[in-house]
């Protein structure tokens, strides 16, 4: 009891401190996200080597205590001569357990954490403030995340390769699909921009350690996928050097932090053992990772199954950003809405055929960056599966399946503006030549639960409608 109090009291003290240092912290805040200058990209990339960030707007935001761990220290340091019993009822299982609370390991889990932001999150010369809640750094591209690879230390992001033939880029797409966009701010040219990631962000994860990974085998291969769930269209039997396709963007209900709701392309190859090698872009629903229920635009790679090697978006060396307009990971807006306005986005990987980089493209000539051929065994050569579709992570809370949503919520018989759908669905063959698929497949793990439809017609192409909303009466 004596402890409770104890902890009670530093934490209100911190609240009393909080309050009393809110206007001037909103200032210095503002300062922070909204300071832009004219300076040079060349005098900012000077004092960046220099070491003098005073003209770099967030250099030293990030590096500032959250209240939420300087309460917690302040609970650790109470609690440093006691192991307490904590009664915990916030368990992935859904289930209370009784659990110690062991302060040195939280004082390790909290210098992880400080260690990994330190490395994440790099300099700026101008941070941007979403409506959403994000904070949107601009930093210097050769100082980006990627170039901490030692293959890649001391380069500078390539020029854009030979695009795929067939393909059109001259109608450019509005890049403004992103809700920090609607601030009016945009980075400057010579740098890109990294959502922030934040302490609550980490200690959300549910493995501090694997922050930013998927867990192993997120890609359909049978029915028995330890709770993740598919409807899909898929290709394989040949070889492929990209795909294509437009993808159809909702906000779907996600249940519980520790599930998820996608939408993607998966380029493959490898056997599925522990050899897989993947590329992934889309959008996705993701609690755990953002901390809201906004759909989001990701990437993904991997090189071995999702054991040690990828991440999503920047939160690790490998994809070189080249864009200054797009940030991986920040919310997209609009949204699709039932019987309503229908959105979608385009998206494009494929591989230069002069250095064998993977290229990212958003909508037609939008290039938003690249995974280097370094990065991977398998797709070094060429990809041997193409899927396209949705994934969602089934806890079964409560011993029932779970209610979150695939698409938009709604099965694929519904069809335009109600249920959610993938078009104009291609692939790069041998030759650089953009061409629509041939053999394209469909296929549900649990069709009462998702389900999906294929076709073609001369507007759309392939294309197929896909989703459900997950627990109803034929999905108990």
């Amino acid at each position: 009891m004596r402890l409770l109090r104890m902890v009670i009291m530093c934490w209100m003290d911190t609240r009393t401190r909080n309050r009393r240092g809110y206007f001037d912290h909103r200032r210095r805040q503002h300062q922070c996200t909204q300071q832009t200058n004219t300076t040079t990209t060349a005098d900012l990339a000077k004092e960046t080597r220099q070491g003098n960030f005073s003209n770099m707007a967030s250099s030293w935001c990030y590096k500032k205590m959250s209240p939420i761990i300087s309460v917690f220290l302040c609970f650790l340091l109470v609690a440093s001569s006691n192991i307490c019993p904590v009664f915990s009822s916030e368990t992935r299982s859904g289930h209370a357990t009784n659990q110690t609370f062991r302060p040195q390991e939280e004082l390790q889990k909290l210098k992880i954490i400080r260690e990994r932001l330190d490395k994440i999150n790099k300099p700026a010369v101008k941070s941007i403030q979403s409506p959403d809640g994000d904070l949107i750094d601009c930093v210097l591209s050769h100082l980006q995340p990627a170039f901490d690879h030692p293959q890649l230390k001391g380069q500078k992001p390539l020029e854009p390769p030979e695009r795929p033939k067939g393909h059109d880029p001259s109608s450019m797409v509005t890049e403004n699909f992103q809700s920090w966009g609607l601030s009016g701010e945009s980075c400057p040219e010579g740098t890109v921009p990294i959502r922030r990631t934040t302490e609550q962000d980490m200690l959300r994860a549910s493995s501090v350690r694997r922050f930013g990974r998927k867990l192993r085998r997120h890609v359909r291969r049978d029915t028995n996928s330890n709770g993740h769930e598919h409807a899909v269209g898929y290709v394989t039997g040949d070889q492929y050097y990209g795909a294509k396709a437009s993808i159809n963007v909702w906000a779907p209900r996600v249940s519980n932090q520790y599930e998820f709701s996608l939408s993607q392309m998966w380029v493959i190859s490898g056997s599925f053992g522990d050899d897989l090698n993947t590329i992934e872009a889309g959008w996705q629903v993701s609690p755990e990772l953002y901390g809201d229920n906004y759909p989001r635009f990701f990437t993904y790679w991997t090189t071995d199954a999702y054991q040690a090697t990828g991440c999503y978006n920047l939160l690790c060396s490998g994809f070189v950003q080249t864009n200054s307009r797009i940030a991986i990971g920040a919310a997209i807006s609009p949204t699709s809405s039932y019987s309503g306005g229908q959105f979608d986005i385009s998206l494009l990987v494929w591989k230069d055929p002069k250095h064998g980089n993977w290229w990212l493209e958003f909508g037609n000539g939008v290039l938003v960056g690249y995974w280097p051929s370094f990065l991977f065994t398998h797709l070094r050569d060429h990809a041997s599966m193409v899927q396209f579709g949705g994934e969602i992570v089934n806890s079964r809370p409560s011993g029932f399946h779970t209610s979150t949503q695939m698409g938009s919520g709604h099965f694929a018989g519904e069809g335009f503006g109600k249920a959610s759908y993938f078009r104009n669905l291609q692939v790069v063959d041998w030759d650089n030549n953009l061409i629509p698929l041939s053999n394209l497949r469909v296929l549900a793990d649990h069709p009462n639960c998702y389900d999906i439809q294929g076709g073609i017609n001369r507007v759309w192409g392939n294309y197929f409608y896909y989703g459900g909303p997950g627990r109803n009466v034929r999905c108990p």
